[in-house]
């Protein structure tokens, strides 16, 4: 009785203060990134990206209590932290209705959702208050910080998507300044022909051109918007190209040809890893099950023939 007197009350007072601290947070306002004239391009390319002055539908649809929830994850996420979710957030793409407030307004709510499972699985499988804190704060944690482990997930496979189509676009676009087209035309060609995350990228870029940035700075946001590095050093090439005067196409020739045997190498190397990748797998579900059907039957006569 008195245990669960007890947890009732650390659950009571769980609950004041989840209460206490939601009311006590206030919406944060919306940061202004982005010039104008460049607001087209976030709209087309990155359309999770919001008007820092507009309000979104989930806002207009969340009650007072729902939005100051929601503003909990802005206010406990670390500004660092703010400037890699962005950085990993244009990583993948900017998916469509997950600019970064929204995600750090999911924070607040898994926070508070996390430690509620982690509150009920703790009464579920311990008697100790003890572990009920800790189940808690494990199921907090989870939920706060499982927003950017996704987006990070995203980011990851969009890259090695980069990475992947990366020589196809690179030949393309060899092919095309080769046969007579500009820089910005053989863009283009890419863009409009090639499927996947690169064309999307390069018609970025040409966007950014066509809105009047210089193509200097268009590289050098093309090389800042991704991981790969072997799209950064043919942005890095192609931005010395452009500033020294060296014609386009001998640069493309040379880095295409690099990007091949890059690609080729890099297959070496993962199928250099699958032996030892296989291990574990083997190790773990193979072996145990062949030794259970080779050796079983020897233990068991084993074991009759001692006992009996």
């Amino acid at each position: 009785m008195n245990d669960v007197l007890a947890l009732s009350g650390l659950g009571a007072i769980f609950l004041a203060i989840v209460l206490g601290v939601s009311m006590l947070v206030t919406g944060s306002s919306r940061r202004e990134n982005v010039a104008k004239a460049m607001e087209s391009i976030d709209r087309m390319y990155a359309p999770g990206t919001a008007p820092p002055t507009a309000t979104t539908a989930g806002d207009r649809n969340l009650p007072p209590v729902g939005q100051r929830i929601a503003g909990l994850g802005r206010t406990l996420t670390p500004q660092r932290a703010i400037g890699r979710l962005q950085r990993w957030l244009d990583y993948a793409g900017n998916p469509p209705g997950w600019p970064a407030e929204r995600l750090m307004e999911w924070q607040g709510i898994g926070l508070l959702g996390g430690a509620a499972l982690g509150f009920l699985f703790g009464l579920a499988v311990s008697d100790s208050i003890a572990w009920l804190v800790v189940w808690t704060v494990i199921g907090a944690a989870i939920g706060f910080w499982l927003p950017f482990i996704i987006v990070y997930d995203l980011g990851l496979r969009r890259q090695t998507a980069i990475r992947r189509q990366l020589p196809d676009a690179l030949d393309l676009l060899t092919l095309s300044v080769e046969a007579g087209l500009g820089f910005d035309a053989a863009v283009a060609q890419i863009a409009t022909t090639l499927p996947g995350e690169v064309a999307r990228e390069f018609a970025r870029m040409l966007h950014e051109m066509q809105m009047g940035q210089r193509r200097a700075d268009a590289l050098r946001a093309l090389g800042a918007r991704t991981s790969v590095l072997e799209l950064r050093t043919v942005a890095t090439a192609l931005l010395q190209a452009t500033e020294l005067g060296i014609p386009i196409a001998d640069v493309l020739r040379e880095q295409a040809r690099e990007m091949r045997v890059k690609r080729r190498q890099n297959a070496e190397a993962a199928a250099a890893k699958v032996p030892v990748k296989v291990v574990f797998p083997l190790v773990l579900c193979l072996l145990p099950a062949l030794f259970v059907v080779v050796i079983g039957p020897g233990v068991i006569r084993i074991l009759d023939a001692f006992l009996g």
